[in-house]
């Protein structure tokens, strides 16, 4: 049982209104751009927005029984994180706002999310499973990717390469 939701998940981000299979995303790639809006309505663009940071960015999804636990846990390394430079932002893949909104205000963690109610942004990273995380370095490159969940030294690691 504990593999079907993730199979389930990897159909539905692939198979969902294209004919063209998913991105494979990997270290050294330039992340791809995209356009959205933050669950404040706010928009979003990347990586204008983030232009000249490094940047974590996390897909994840309320029923995801691994991405609540693991964003309270990136939140502690945001937080202490956030002074060197540091910037998450968390891309809910597939749900809506409200959905979202009252997610992020459960969990109250300080870095945004960003919608993408399609999919579309979730297919562009390639993300097959949930949670799926790619660091990204100042210069737009991907230099770490973690699929699946991982415990909060493990996200530092890779957090702490991006800001060196």
């Amino acid at each position: 049982m504990r593999f079907v939701l993730p199979c389930l998940v990897a159909f539905l981000l692939t198979a969902c209104g294209s004919d063209k299979p998913p991105a494979k995303l990997n270290i050294g790639d330039i992340a791809p751009t995209f356009q959205t809006f933050r669950a404040d309505g706010m928009p979003a663009h990347f990586p204008a927005a983030w232009a000249g940071k490094p940047v974590v960015i996390r897909f994840w999804a309320d029923w995801c029984k691994y991405c609540e636990g693991e964003m309270k846990a990136i939140d502690a390394v945001y937080q202490r994180q956030k002074s060197r430079g540091l910037e998450v932002i968390a891309i809910n893949a597939g749900q809506d706002k409200k959905t979202v909104v009252e997610f992020m205000q459960k969990l109250g963690v300080g870095y945004p999310a960003l919608l993408d109610e399609n999919s579309v942004i979730a297919k562009r990273y390639g993300v097959v499973g949930l949670p799926t995380t790619y660091f990204v370095d100042a210069k737009g490159i991907v230099r770490a990717k973690l699929i699946g969940e991982a415990d909060e030294a493990s996200f530092e690691r890779a957090a702490l390469e991006i800001l060196k």
